[in-house]
């Protein structure tokens, strides 16, 4: 665990050693640290030994399938990953990408982390007003599942390269990039409304009467059913649907925090359009989890809308009047949200082990119910890691 918090506690050094000096000084530490903390977290995340839980253990044995056909020379679209994703043949394409490089499913989770965090670097940089700042409510709010919800993150992050053609008002190139990312995860599709919706400022009574609505219609299950109708009946694919519970407090508590710290500094908010475009995002961020919120997984739509809510409060705690209370108060809360992921993951999370060393950590429950293959157990390169070095 301690290892995580000093992950914690580094992204609060950093932020401290960007600040003062002149502008364009303090701009070259902000980059700096935000391509060292990038590749960083790559590099942990990545190399990390099967963390994260269930869902590292499915993907990994799609890849594993693939690079088994493209190896023994069958057609690729056979791979049963295009079957189990058959509308995202996008993510079956990447499987056999990696497997055409290697065989192992080390190297396709390093891979794929490598790609993801790329893609962060580039959205935070493009959007974000203060890198350090980005980075900590990054790590509060996204880091964890970076490390077990593989295609809706890739999903996710590569929606976000869309949104600049939203202020640029470049609508093909804007529905290409959405296209490529719903044929990773389907839910990708969330974000294609936010082009035709004005690049304005809306006023609070606007928000709250949406918010309100969102709420309401929330209460009543609508969301569930509309899923329902859309196809996406099983928990792993969707997220959503098939999961009412009676009141997600953990929704209600996050959008109204969101809220008040938007609002009550929204005049300060500059009309700027790519400001505009992530306010709006945050704001649809709280929507989301508003209308989900008797859905024990719907909140995962709102992660589409996640850069939104990192860009806006980043500004406001960076930006105009009491910006020392705002960023101590947002530091305070990441770290809580952090450490609360930290300590109810358990064992999917910690102790931390790399896949540079052999064996299994000791009481690995997630491990012993879902490992498929235990020849990783005894050698994690039992699979050629690239395919140029195996002699075989």
């Amino acid at each position: 665990m301690l290892i995580y918090l000093f992950i914690f506690l580094a992204s609060i050094g950093a932020l401290a050693y960007s600040q003062g000096g002149i502008y364009a000084e303090s701009k070259k530490k902000e980059k700096d640290v935000l391509i060292v903390f990038m590749l960083g977290l790559a590099l942990f995340v990545g190399m990390s030994d099967m963390l994260g839980g269930y869902d590292r253990y499915i993907y990994a044995e799609f890849f594993d399938d693939t690079a088994d056909i493209v190896s023994h020379g069958q057609q690729w679209n056979t791979a049963a990953v295009f079957n189990q994703y058959y509308s995202e043949q996008g993510y079956g394409w990447f499987n056999v990408a990696v497997a055409l490089v290697s065989n192992n499913r080390y190297i396709f989770i390093f891979l794929t982390t490598i790609i993801i965090y790329f893609l962060l670097y580039l959205s935070i940089k493009d959007y974000c007003s203060n890198y350090p700042f980005a980075i900590i409510l990054f790590l509060g709010l996204w880091f964890f599942f970076t490390f077990t919800y593989l295609r809706q993150i890739l999903g996710a992050t590569i929606v976000w390269l869309a949104i600049k053609y939203i202020v640029e008002r470049k609508l093909w190139k804007f529905l290409l990039i959405c296209l490529i990312a719903y044929k990773f995860h389907n839910s990708a599709i969330v974000v294609v409304p936010l082009y035709w919706i004005p690049i304005k400022k809306y006023s609070s009574s606007q928000v709250m009467t949406v918010m309100g609505i969102a709420l309401f219609l929330g209460l009543t299950g609508v969301p569930t059913a509309l899923f329902s109708a859309y196809g996406e009946v099983d928990a792993e694919r969707a997220g959503v649907a098939g999961n009412i519970i009676g009141f997600r407090m953990a929704y209600m508590i996050e959008a109204a925090f969101f809220l008040y710290l938007i609002l009550s500094k929204y005049n300060e908010i500059p009309d700027k359009p790519i400001v505009l475009v992530m306010l709006n995002m945050a704001l649809i961020f709280c929507a989301i989890l508003l209308f989900f919120i008797r859905n024990e997984n719907g909140g995962r739509l709102s992660w589409y809308y996640m850069i939104g809510v990192i860009s806006t409060i980043t500004y406001l705690c960076t930006h105009g009047t009491r910006v020392k209370n705002y960023s101590n108060l947002m530091i305070v809360v990441c770290f809580y949200l952090f450490f609360r992921i930290l300590s109810s993951w358990g064992m999917q999370i910690s102790p931390y082990k790399t896949f540079f060393t052999n064996g299994i950590r000791e009481g690995d429950v997630i491990e012993q119910l879902y490992e498929y293959d235990h020849g990783y157990d005894e050698d994690k390169f039992y699979r050629p890691a690239f395919r140029f070095l195996d002699d075989k």
